[in-house]
């Protein structure tokens, strides 16, 4: 990858990291579903005014913006509600790079490298050091439905692919604009329309500040450079960098919300963080080092 590139991922995966501090801060004060809803009621609005149209079907963009958007954010939104710390669902919404890798060889025949797979594995181990260490205010329920957030996750960057070439704003836009209606209905006849006077009477600068961070710089632009880069390489060299967002999200979490950083959860970053090394930088230092004519 160019360093360009690699700078816009790390962006991306940064504004992501912190974007989970932001998701239980904008939780206190307003239902999950509604919070989602308005994320993306805003992320879509007012550009989808002087934003044409992505040049491809219907099709793929309603599963764009239902799966990238609305099943994927309205499950993670539910279960840290229900108790699952922020921390640990930025590391088990990582799993999606597991997921994308997996799905791509299955659905586009794409064949990740031996490195790339051991790096795989390196931070997949960091992700069971996690589990091996949950906390009991992770309810199961919970933890599941972040689980499910990244299956989402992991099947919307496979359609992601699937597209093609197309303006990586135009869809995070329309995408957006795709996933409020049914949003903004499942949370009218989930949460009711006390919730909305509720969450209306109590609203603050704190709640309007995270809707605002979750629709501008985390959908519009972290999404936008994922869609970007997600078509420009293959699956299994892009999936992986996401793993460098449980670290941010660890430690912004263990900064703002005071959630203990115990020495499992550096020790799994440390994990996240060289397998992610192993992925991008594996075969280069493999080069120099086998033996010359060695295959």
């Amino acid at each position: 990858m160019k360093p360009t590139h690699i700078l816009a991922a790390l962006l991306a995966v940064i504004t992501w990291g912190i974007n989970f501090v932001v998701i239980k801060i904008g939780l206190q004060g307003l239902p999950p579903v509604l919070f989602t809803a308005s994320r993306f009621v805003f992320a879509a609005l007012p550009l989808i005014f002087f934003v044409p149209f992505p040049k491809t079907s219907w099709n793929w963009v309603i599963a764009y913006g239902m799966f990238q958007f609305a099943f994927q954010f309205t499950l993670l939104f539910c279960g840290i509600k229900l108790g699952f710390p922020a921390g640990l669902a930025s590391l088990v919404m990582q799993l999606q790079a597991f997921i994308t890798m997996g799905l791509a060889v299955v659905i586009m025949g794409e064949k990740p490298q031996f490195v790339q797979v051991l790096g795989a594995l390196i931070a997949l181990s960091g992700m069971a050091l996690v589990a091996m260490h949950l906390e009991a205010q992770a309810t199961i329920l919970g933890f599941l439905l972040v689980v499910a957030g990244a299956i989402c996750w992991g099947i919307a960057n496979i359609v992601t692919k699937k597209i093609g070439v197309v303006n990586p704003l135009s869809m995070v836009v329309w995408g957006s604009a795709i996933a409020s209606p049914p949003l903004l209905l499942a949370s009218y006849m989930m949460e009711g329309m006390d919730a909305w006077q509720a969450a209306y009477a109590q609203l603050n600068w704190t709640s309007i500040g995270a809707i605002a961070y979750q629709a501008y710089p985390n959908t519009i632009v972290g999404f936008g450079i994922w869609s970007w880069l997600m078509r420009k390489y293959p699956a299994a060299t892009i999936a992986p960098f996401t793993l460098l967002v449980p670290v941010v999200g660890m430690v912004t979490a263990s900064i703002v919300l005071n959630e203990t950083l115990f020495w499992w959860k550096i020790c799994a970053g440390l994990l996240v963080l060289g397998g992610l090394a192993c992925n991008q930088f594996g075969l280069r230092i493999w080069s120099w080092f086998k033996p010359a004519g060695a295959t």
